[in-house]
């Protein structure tokens, strides 16, 4: 049976958008998201990659699509809505393409390194190193991944106190929940605040509101675990790194480009990523000045050799599973809204709960559930609600997966880079005090911003 819903996309509202929640289509679309996304869930232990089950799914539901909306001659609307989606992934994989570019140059230059040797040379006390650490992991999050963050500090907290694994489990737990609160507040820091910025649903100044509330989802469980951390000395380490030829001044690159994406959003009404792939361009320029200028030792006998920096090396280095997950997703997603369900969903959720609840709910899920997919889903179903409402769930969304492990990608990581030491129990035994810092983020948003 053929049912007929309001469908909005982007804010624009398409009338009469066929559901097909009840027909064979639908049920079958749905099933075939759900045992892709249990691939995804078990990634670990079928060691099959999480862009795979999605991508086909993909296939598959459009398919679905595609005959649904042509069984009741509405091929053109159909065809319309996967523009939609093509274009929305077509933005945030060029958007983070040069973002993931930047970051694997820095890293190559050393930068990351160097910090990390500055930090373990200094001689902090084990405490004042949790807490170094979760700062440190608060602020660079907010325009690098929470994936590469986890990783940088979590090798500072492992070089000096490697003979420590409950220190070292509470500072993954620290450092999980920090990565996370730290993206929730800026464009940059989180695949979700990056597709809400790209919708247009929340400028660019306006995710700043969210500063406070993502420092208490932080600060909240850090003070409380901070009182189990001892204070004293580790071992002093001498180390130290040289930043790599140039090194600086691609860093200056990359704040540059973060400069060009908001202004060209802001002052132009240009879409994001049109500034950060003219920041590549920029990279890629400098990238062949140092290529054509490096010093080549005299033995190196091979033809043809040039220099050694070589811009396309880290463009291939980005993480294309991700972005090939990502793509899925999208696609999944709006495959199924275009059946029907994410209206249902909304009419439910938001309809039936409030943005406020709803927006709690959002990030409960999304402690299971990838947020990407989640957040996708709530920016297609766009549910009536005011700034207030979108900064709630977008934090919510950000922060809820801190909850679990394996609810971020911060989270599986970590769980990788201190194998046997930070797991899944390790983690949960702090869950308690990660949500209590959860419930005080949302009351200091509800106290500070309103809705």
């Amino acid at each position: 049976m053929m049912l007929i819903s309001t469908t909005s996309y982007k804010g624009t509202t398409v009338s009469e958008s066929p559901s097909f929640i009840s027909t064979g289509y639908g049920v079958i679309a749905l099933l075939t998201f759900l045992a892709a996304y249990t691939l995804v869930i078990l990634e670990e232990r079928l060691h099959m990659r999480k862009s795979k089950p999605v991508i086909l799914a993909a296939g598959i539901i459009w398919v679905l699509v595609a005959l649904a909306y042509g069984s009741v001659g509405k091929s053109e609307q159909m065809a319309e809505i996967l523009d939609h989606n093509l274009l929305e992934y077509a933005q945030l994989l060029l958007f983070l393409l040069a973002a993931m570019t930047y970051i694997n140059t820095l890293e190559e230059r050393n930068i990351f390194e160097a910090l990390r040797a500055w930090l373990v040379s200094k001689g902090f006390s084990l405490y004042w190193i949790f807490w170094i650490t979760g700062i440190l992991a608060f602020f660079i999050s907010s325009v690098a991944d929470n994936l590469t963050t986890a990783l940088l500090m979590s090798a500072v907290v492992i070089a000096v106190a490697p003979d420590r694994p409950q220190y070292l489990a509470m500072s993954c737990v620290n450092l999980v929940v920090a990565a996370n609160a730290g993206g929730a507040f800026c464009p940059f820091g989180d695949i979700t605040t990056l597709m809400v910025w790209q919708s247009h649903t929340v400028q660019f100044w306006q995710f700043f509101d969210l500063f406070i509330p993502a420092l208490v989802n932080w600060f909240v469980p850090a003070l409380i675990m901070s009182f189990f951390i001892d204070k004293d000395h580790p071992a002093p380490l001498t180390q130290t790194v040289e930043i790599k030829r140039g090194g600086l001044v691609i860093l200056a690159l990359f704040i540059s480009t973060i400069v060009l994406a908001v202004t060209f959003h802001n002052a132009l009404d240009l879409p994001p990523v049109l500034g950060m792939m003219t920041g590549l361009g920029l990279l890629k320029v400098y990238g062949w000045y140092l290529k054509i200028t490096d010093h080549i030792p005299e033995n190196d006998t091979e033809e043809g050799t040039v220099g050694r920096f070589d811009i396309f090396t880290h463009l291939q280095r980005a993480e294309w599973d991700t972005l090939m997950f990502f793509y899925g997703v999208i696609l999944c997603v709006g495959g199924l809204g275009a059946l029907g369900y994410l209206a249902l969903v909304s009419n439910v959720i938001y309809s039936g709960l409030g943005p406020v609840w709803a927006g709690i709910l959002v990030g409960l899920i999304s402690a299971i559930v990838d947020n990407i997919p989640v957040m996708f889903a709530v920016l297609t179903m766009h549910p009536d609600m005011n700034l207030d409402g979108w900064l709630l769930v977008t934090m919510t969304a950000g922060v809820g997966g801190s909850l679990l492990s394996i609810g971020s990608a911060a989270g599986v990581a970590l769980m990788g880079q201190a194998r046997g030491i930070y797991t899944f129990n390790s983690h949960f035994k702090w869950s308690g005090a990660i949500l209590l810092g959860y419930a005080a983020s949302i009351l200091a948003h509800l106290w500070l911003n309103g809705m």
